[in-house]
């Protein structure tokens, strides 16, 4: 493994030729949060979803299945489109279009309007977040792109958790529809305030002249970034599963949780959120095979612990698997910007559209096991998962690794 002790022209090089690089961390941030308000949103809300319209655990995963597929098919045309007009334009324009599909999904009558409200949002959801990643990796210098995602990531969970919280909340005190109707307004509030801080690019993306389908074609010739997508498949895949089906498992005998207390459990998230700044300064001094690897471990030490019967034990377990996912999920999102320099807008897309077809069959897959096997099964396809995450990043991934000296006065 090489270190590499950058010098005041490394580092200048590394910013464009700006020593005084500033990081400009709460517009990623707030974009992390807004995108992920409504993504998951409907994971509490699945044994309440079950019995308001008579069905079955797979039917009401599609609510959550529903959107990751949307944004497996959207994410690389927004990237590319963000690569030709401008991030900050796709960023905040997509904001104001999933606000507008979460008040639809509210008026949904039956479960199938529901879903395809559902499917809608998730097709706006990646001109957020997916080019989010595109913005840091190209504002910000290399040797901070690790510590930039992990902040996008915090953002990422502090939204995930308090929209799940959010309609558990307002669900068990009123209903789903309402809950709904008070995420939208959220939305609104979040969208106008990324529209509000978010800076323009500073950096224009560079003119190329081969074609989207020459950009893509390289792309996916690309060994890293062939591991990188299958490890970003991986990640959300152990995370919907997750995080879904502890729900059954945890409003079932002997636990019995309400739909409030369903929504409270995502508070584990924060703790992964509280990790995430440490975790962005080791993925950039440390690597990111180590901290893939490291992550990875703590996520199977949170699986098995789930299989406890003690209720305790199950939450401890879920806020390891969480921080172990946040981990995962920043590292591999900041190897894209080493794994290529060019389409890096195209390049988060396509990786954004295996993430999320990991997401969509961590939401599917498992339903076919519950009845066999239950939960225990589940928790068995997830280690599995793990550890062939572990080991695609270590046969595909090369070391990286910069041991970053500040030398600029403000740098951390």
């Amino acid at each position: 493994m090489t270190r590499v002790r950058l010098t005041t022209a490394d580092y200048r090089l590394s910013t464009g030729g700006d020593a005084s690089f500033r990081p400009r961390t709460l517009p990623v941030v707030l974009a992390g949060f807004t995108a992920f308000l409504d993504l998951y949103a409907t994971q509490p809300l699945l044994p309440l979803l079950m019995r308001v319209f008579n069905a079955t655990h797979f039917a009401v995963s599609l609510t959550v299945t529903a959107s990751t597929i949307g944004v497996a098919i959207a994410a690389p045309v927004v990237g590319r489109l963000a690569d030709l007009i401008g991030r900050r334009r796709v960023i905040t324009g997509s904001a104001f279009i999933v606000t507008a599909a979460t008040a639809m999904a509210a008026t949904s009558s039956n479960l199938t309007q529901f879903i395809g409200w559902r499917f809608v949002q998730g097709l706006a959801t990646p001109g957020v977040f997916g080019i989010a990643i595109a913005y840091v990796h190209d504002e910000w210098p290399a040797s901070h792109v690790g510590r930039a995602m992990a902040a996008y990531v915090a953002g990422t969970v502090s939204g995930g958790f308090f929209g799940r919280a959010l309609v558990g909340l307002v669900a068990s005190r009123y209903e789903w529809h309402t809950a709904f109707a008070a995420l939208a307004v959220s939305n609104l509030v979040a969208a106008m305030l990324l529209a509000f801080l978010l800076p323009a690019e500073t950096r224009k993306a560079k003119a190329r002249s081969r074609d989207h389908g020459q950009s893509i074609a390289r792309l996916i010739k690309n060994p890293q970034l062939i591991g990188t997508n299958a490890v970003g498949f991986c990640v959300l895949f152990m995370q919907v599963a997750m995080f879904s089906y502890v729900t059954f498992h945890l409003s079932a005998a002997p636990y019995f949780l309400s739909t409030a207390a369903l929504g409270w459990l995502f508070v584990v998230y924060l703790f992964g959120a509280a990790v995430m700044p440490f975790a962005g300064h080791w993925i950039d001094v440390r690597g990111h095979r180590a901290a893939l690897a490291t992550s990875m471990s703590v996520g199977i030490t949170g699986a098995l612990l789930t299989l406890a019967p003690w209720l305790p034990v199950i939450i401890a377990g879920l806020a390891l698997v969480g921080t172990g996912v946040f981990v995962a999920q920043a590292t591999a999102s900041s190897y894209i910007g080493s794994a290529t320099h060019e389409d890096r807008g195209l390049a988060v897309g396509i990786y954004s559209t295996f993430y999320y077809v990991g997401g969509s069959a961590g939401g599917a897959l498992p339903a076919l096991l519950w009845n066999a096997g239950g939960w225990p099964a589940c928790v068995a396809l997830v280690l599995i998962v793990q550890v062939t995450t572990v080991a695609i990043a270590l046969r595909s991934w090369r070391s990286i690794h910069l041991n970053v000296v500040p030398v600029a006065e403000g740098i951390s």
